[in-house]
């Protein structure tokens, strides 16, 4: 990937579309160097998006991040283009028009009979197939996807999609251009979904699943993988801010593009709240109240507990073996025996790892499952899961546990995975298996997920941490629990797994 592929700065960039995305986008290019053309089918919104644009660099000069001089030579770039007919001389031309194919295909059938055989033509959507937006087209190989996220000057991801018939250099040149404007590009193939659209599908759809067991309330759950998971936001105030709609419409379309393949599978309780009308913070009323004087309900969370005077920690806990020196450092004693992978309470239980069983599938021994953590040290919370006979001096023991680490602790109902441990294992699933399907790289993957949705590890820097082992195991636990194919885990995970075995 070279840089001096890029389009000129001082060639024409022409968006189409003057909307949200559209102003976006020009504002990028614009500030980038480039003489930018806008386009609208009413020149009177093209109009009003020119001086919502000129607007938003006055407020960059007001904050420092723009020298007057810089934004009067902006502005003075920015042109209004009454008709397709004056984006001719342009180099690239991107638009941002509604989530029609049809819509799209015309516009793109017109601007080919309007620009230079070597102008590079480029959707901004998220949702259609790039291929067949081109599909009619003359000349389909200078055709990419460059899929900007909202806001476009804010956020530095763009998914650089290449259709069926994308020429290499066409999508060499885009990623080049949007990398010289300061973005952070990635590459990928013309996947529903892309690469975020699609390996984000399980952040949403266990959290539901989850709620539709009635493992936890909403916003336990968003707490869990908030203050344990190391997520910026939950999966339910997320969805909130995102619009019930807008996220239900996006799962249901990759399912769709999947031929309804079950780990995509939409869930019913989304699908009521949004029938309901109860679409988020645009409406007032999504999984949450918003508006003046309402209150966000609080997580489960225990009460304070004694701790335990001693534990006994059985084998290497691995991911979670930082909780030994912390277990030390809070003045509990630390026995260590050779075999196992957990830690012995006072008591008789056992504290481990969430595996992918469910706590009374075990007779016998009182096991208490704790959840995976992005990182055990900084992890404000942590969530346990008992079975029904599990006493409650046993269960104090372990909260209190926890709570001497400066822990705040919720228990959950017993279910396969847990919160965290079952919603990485399948982000990790779906993120090798686009990797091995030749959908974009690991290292696209993970910059496209932190960037993207800002998660606190890509996927597969998750599976570093957690190990393809516990991945595939707790996946087959699942898969046993629940036999309809979503937890199948892919072929390249259980491929990894026994690579991992034979490095040891």
């Amino acid at each position: 990937m070279t840089d001096n592929m890029a389009i000129e700065r001082s060639r024409a960039v022409a968006v189409v579309g003057t909307g949200t995305m559209g102003q976006g986008i020009a504002q990028v290019a614009l500030v980038a160097g480039h003489p930018v053309r806008l386009h609208d089918t009413s020149p009177d919104r093209a109009r009003q998006a020119a001086e919502a644009i000129s607007g938003r660099l006055d407020r960059l000069v007001e904050k420092g991040r723009m020298s007057p001089d810089e934004r009067d030579a902006a502005v003075g770039r920015l042109h209004v283009a009454e008709t397709l007919g004056d984006l001719a001389d342009a180099a690239l031309v991107i638009e941002a028009v509604v989530e029609r194919l049809t819509v799209k295909q015309e516009l793109f059938a017109q601007l080919e009979k309007t620009v230079a055989d070597d102008c590079l033509l480029a959707t901004n959507t998220s949702s259609l197939s790039v291929t067949a937006i081109a599909g009619g087209l003359r000349l389909p190989g200078r055709f990419v996807g460059l899929h900007f996220f909202n806001p476009a000057p804010l956020l530095p991801l763009v998914e650089v999609v290449s259709g069926f018939a994308t020429d290499e250099t066409a999508a060499t040149r885009a990623y080049a251009t949007v990398k010289e404007w300061g973005k952070t590009p990635v590459r990928c193939a013309d996947t529903p979904g892309f690469i975020v659209n699609r390996i984000a599908r399980p952040f949403y759809a266990e959290a539901l699943r989850l709620y539709e067991e009635r493992a936890a309330d909403p916003a336990t759950i968003d707490a869990v993988l908030r203050d344990c998971g190391g997520f910026r936001m939950g999966p339910f105030e997320l969805t909130d801010l995102i619009g019930q709609d807008v996220n239900e419409a996006v799962t249901r379309s990759v399912w769709d593009a999947f031929h309804q393949d079950p780990k995509f599978t939409p869930s019913l309780a989304q699908r009521r709240l949004v029938e309901s009308g109860r679409l988020g913070r645009k409406t007032g009323q999504g999984w949450y109240a918003y508006g003046d004087g309402a209150e966000r309900p609080a997580p489960r969370t225990e009460a304070p507990a004694p701790p335990p005077a001693k534990v006994t920690v059985h084998g290497d806990l691995g991911h979670a073996e930082p909780l030994v020196a912390m277990i030390e450092a809070a003045g509990i004693k630390v026995r260590r025996q050779r075999r196992g992978n957990h830690i012995i309470l006072p008591g008789g239980g056992h504290l481990t790892l969430a595996d992918g069983e469910a706590v009374f599938e075990y007779d016998g021994d009182e096991i208490i499952y704790f959840d995976l953590a992005h990182d055990y040290t900084s992890a404000t919370r942590i969530a346990l899961a008992t079975a029904p006979t599990t006493s409650p001096e046993i269960l104090q023991e372990a909260v209190g546990l926890f709570q001497a680490l400066g822990k705040e602790v919720t228990v959950i109902g017993d279910v396969p995975g847990m919160i965290v441990a079952r919603t990485v294992a399948m982000l990790v699933d779906l993120a090798v298996d686009a990797v091995d399907r030749g959908v974009a790289s690991a290292e696209d993957i993970d910059t496209a997920m932190r960037l993207g949705v800002n998660y606190p590890a890509g996927p597969f820097e998750w599976a570093a941490l957690f190990g393809y082992e516990n991945v595939s195991d707790l996946l087959g636990s699942l898969h046993t629990r629940y036999p309809t194919g979503r937890y199948a885990p892919c072929l390249g995970v259980v491929r990894r797994e026994y690579e991992e075995r034979a490095a040891r």
